[in-house]
């Protein structure tokens, strides 16, 4: 087996796409968000209305992903200085565990409506 085959299997690999591939969904989001902030400039009224999409149950399940992705970008981006910065080495295979529950229980939170 290649090398490059063996260390796509390997976690800290899978910590590294679930970064870039939350990293980009979340910068999918900003047009939409930008909307919306443009949407509060116009006026209250035609922000009322955009906003009562937001009760729609699809609309709530993408909250909770956004949530999910923002916890896994900022877990794993945080993964990714220390082992840049700091002295340690090694993968940290714990850190990858760490960063997924983390980032799931905000998820949970939020679902919880305890935020």
């Amino acid at each position: 087996m290649s090398t490059a085959r063996r260390d796509r299997r390997h976690a800290g690999y899978a910590a590294f796409l679930a970064h870039r591939l939350s990293g980009v969904l979340l910068a999918l989001f900003l047009p939409l968000h930008f909307l919306t902030l443009g949407l509060a400039l116009d006026g209250a009224q035609q922000l009322d209305a955009f906003l009562a999409l937001t009760e729609l149950p699809g609309v709530k399940a993408s909250e909770w992903a956004l949530v999910v992705l923002l916890g896994v970008h900022l877990t794993f981006g945080l993964r990714v200085l220390a082992l840049e910065l700091l002295p340690w080495r090694g993968l940290r295979k714990h850190w990858i565990g760490w960063g997924a529950g983390l980032a799931l229980a905000a998820g949970l939170l939020f679902v919880a409506g305890v935020t």
